[in-house]
Order: C-alpha cells, then structure tokens, then sequence
C-alpha cells in the first residue's frame, strides 16, 4: 500500500520507472512532474480505485480508435493518473474544423451497446465527481431514460433540488424519449464528458481531450455537452462535423433533451441553479 502522502514525483517515479528531476504543484490534485531526459508529465490524484481505472480505459479507447488526440497514459494506480502534459495555445479555427472532422470520426468508431464502457474500464465509472454507471442497454431512449436521466432526478428530488411537484415534466419527456430523440442511431464512442473545459486546444494547432466519461451513447450528446458551457470557434467545429458525418434533421431542437443528464448531474453537485435549467430544457423538448 503506498502512501496517500507520497510526493507526484515519487508517484510519476514509481509509476513510469523513470527517475524524476523536478515538480511544480498546480493544485490541490495536480502537478507537473519533469522526468530525467527532460519529458513533462502530469501527475493527476484521483478520488478512488475506480474514478483513475475508469479515466484510463476511456482515454486509452479514444486513442485505440486512431482518430482524436488524447494524452498518453504512462501510468495508474488506486489513487493516481500519470499522464502527457498538453502545451496549449490559442484556439484556432482551422484547428476547430481539425477537431470537428475528428470528433465525427470518433463517434462512427462505435461502441458495443449503449452503455457498454471502455473495454477493460468499469461499469461504475464517473462523470467528473458524480458516479455514472456504464450498463449497457437494447436502444437509446429507454438507455438514456433509465441509466441517465432519472437516477439523477430521483437523487435531485430526494435532496431537495428539484421539487417533487416539478419532477413530471423530466418524467413526461423520459417517456416520450422514443419520439422525441429523432431517427435511431448506432452506439457511438462517446467522449461522455465534452464540456470546454476537457477540450485543451494545443500549440500545435490540435485538440486534445481529457478528463472523459466514455462510453458507448448518442452522438448528438457530446455535441449538446460542448453547446452547453460553450466553446471556442463551434460554429467551425459543428460545420466540419456536418461535412463529415450530417446530423439527422432536427438535431438542434434535441439539443436540450442531451443536456438533461449533465444538468441534472451538476444539480445534485451544484445546487438549484442547474435544477432550473434541466427543467427548462425539458419544457422546451416537449414543446419543440
């Protein structure tokens, strides 16, 4: 059993088999280690066993499918990720459209089933700090409603977050999910997890993709993830998306419907603000 104490350069040591020449924190739960021949890497603290098993099965089948970039994973274990550092620069549109191009090839990789998670990951995984079970299911609607959507109303609801009383028009849009989520779809390879702030834009001119939550789902879910806190250049990357692999008609009136997840999940986390606008956003897929 190592330490909990145990210094990220001695983590990054262990872990790689490489001596370490340096260390600078970042935070709390990360660091910047520099290994002997001068490569950097980050030294990542994880809440459990199962948040850095997760987290390096997902990165390591977003990679496997040759189509975004993610940083390596040079190592894990019950409590610590050792991964590549990103140089980031300014986001670009030509990288945008890069990303754009890449992220429809990720998705037409596929997934076993709905739910299934990353080969050799866990089915109890985690989206950031909220659990998120990876049990897979027949078709997208009935998947989305019960493995998604209301474990996390009936937690929002059991904590006060979400009034009972308001609860059944998230309840009315699960069962109408079959005809309100558009044509059906095959499992996609889902980042699961694609809010700006997993979207590192590198000097290079790359994108890369952290911190995911993969599994296999519907592609129209990644793309709602990066409308909802917003992201640099969209419009480019949507447009490149469109060109690579167009979208059934309608996607952006299912817009809110995909939010529903990662707005009730940022409720029980973060309070009735999120509350709030899940249930706007199934008002307005109900009336869409």
């Amino acid at each position: 059993m190592h330490s909990s104490f145990e210094s990220p350069g001695a983590v990054a040591a262990r872990l790689t088999g490489r001596p370490v020449t340096g260390e600078r924190r970042l935070s709390g739960a990360l660091a910047e280690v520099t290994l002997d021949g001068g490569q950097v890497v980050i030294v990542k603290r994880g809440g459990d066993d199962r948040a850095t098993w997760a987290e390096a099965a997902g990165l390591r089948w977003l990679a496997a499918s040759g189509t975004v970039r993610v940083p390596p994973v040079h190592g894990r274990d019950a409590r610590w990720l050792v991964l590549d550092r990103v140089v980031t620069g300014r986001p670009s549109a030509g990288a945008a459209e890069r990303f754009g191009r890449e992220l429809a090839a990720l998705h037409a990789s596929g997934a076993r089933a709905f739910g299934a998670p990353p080969p050799g990951g866990p089915e109890d995984a985690y989206i950031g700090m909220a659990p998120m079970r990876n049990v897979t299911g027949p078709e997208w609607p009935g998947w989305y409603a019960e493995h998604r959507v209301l474990p996390y109303l009936r937690r929002a609801v059991d904590d006060g977050i979400v009034r009972g009383a308001e609860a059944p028009v998230i309840e009315r849009v699960c069962a109408r999910l079959t005809d309100l989520a558009g044509p059906a779809e095959p499992p996609a390879r889902l980042h699961g997890d694609l809010w700006n702030g997993n979207v590192l834009w590198g000097a290079d001119g790359h994108v890369r993709l952290i911190d995911p939550a993969a599994h296999g789902g519907h592609r129209e879910t990644d793309l709602a993830m990066l409308h909802l806190f917003g992201c640099p250049h969209l419009d480019r990357v949507l447009a490149a998306y469109q060109e690579s692999a167009p979208l059934a008609d309608g996607w952006r009136d299912r817009v809110g419907l995909h939010q529903l997840f990662p707005l009730l999940v940022h409720a029980v986390l973060f309070g009735r603000g999120y509350a709030e606008q899940a249930l706007a956003a199934a008002e307005s897929a109900l009336t869409a």
